[in-house]
């Protein structure tokens, strides 16, 4: 990589990703579950507006997986759930393997979120990439993210220490901090995944709850309503930038950060792979790109 590009790219994680802990005008509480496959659907989304405005808001993650619904879920058919999957990776572009329910379901729900909340215990950018890297492995490999070895294999490749994240899966202090996300769920009224909560620096002003799947037009606009102005959104960074940071995406995700056609988007990243830039990924619902270092 050249000078330029590492410019571009630093450039990039500064304005976007990586910024410090300085006040933003709106705090944006995003409640998922790490087992939802809205949620899953909902990345493309929460993407964009954070690369276009996220000098504007801050985001924080709040598991929503309570365990009565974690109990339901452990209780549903696998028929049912393979059914819901394979519609929600049909319908939104970011594919979901619903075969797994009847392959390889599920049979411990509450340790996806413990291991969630294990790997946050190493900082919060630790934690994303967890949450990111599990959702991969379970909507699109099929693997049981709830099995001890997966677990661990995950911690691993985003680069958690593994020794520290093992303990931390049955410390009291996990424990809590998914109780914590509970009882946060429990004070805003939240009772569906995934739901995004807008609150500005106005004590006075009511907080705005959006629950489930919308296009991106609905989330900008509250964003502009709790800011009261309509502010520039930053420059999109060139894709390949793009690419580099996030190194594993789907044509879904380019299309809607670009505001390009799912056939637009491919022709792109077509190009790219036969420059060698990506490696194409063929999932079960569209189609994924990998980073090539």
């Amino acid at each position: 990589m050249n000078n330029k590009q590492c410019e571009k790219r630093k450039a990039f994680s500064l304005q976007h990703l990586c910024r410090g802990s300085n006040k933003k005008p709106v705090e944006v509480y995003f409640f998922v579950d790490p087992l939802c496959p809205e949620c899953w659907a909902l990345e493309p989304i929460v993407k964009k507006l954070q690369i276009e405005y996220g000098e504007y808001f801050s985001l924080k993650h709040v598991l929503s997986a309570q365990l009565t619904s974690l109990n339901t879920l452990k209780k549903a058919k696998p028929e049912k759930m393979a059914q819901v999957w394979e519609k929600t990776g049909s319908r939104s572009g970011m594919s979901c393997d619903g075969s797994l329910w009847l392959e390889n379901p599920i049979s411990t729900p509450h340790a996806a979120s413990i291991a969630i909340k294990s790997a946050w215990l190493q900082g919060k950018q630790h934690g994303i990439r967890f949450l990111r890297a599990m959702q991969e492995t379970l909507f699109l490999e099929k693997q049981n993210v709830t099995d001890p070895d997966v677990l661990l294999d995950l911690a691993a490749q985003v680069g958690l220490d593994v020794e520290e994240f093992k303990k931390d899966l049955l410390s009291e202090s996990s424990a809590k901090a998914f109780q914590c996300d509970a009882k946060i769920m429990y004070e805003m009224d939240v009772d569906q995944s995934p739901t995004l909560v807008f609150f500005n620096e106005n004590i006075e002003d009511e907080g705005i709850k959006v629950s489930g799947y919308y296009d991106y037009e609905l989330f900008k606009n509250i964003l502009f309503e709790m800011l009261k102005e309509v502010p520039d959104p930053s420059p999109l960074p060139p894709l390949e930038i793009f690419l580099e940071y996030y190194t594993f995406v789907a044509t879904k995700e380019v299309a809607v950060v670009y505001d390009l056609s799912i056939e637009q988007a491919e022709k792109v990243l077509k190009k790219l792979q036969l420059q060698q830039r990506v490696e194409k990924v063929p999932v079960k619902h569209g189609t994924f790109w990998r980073y090539i270092i």
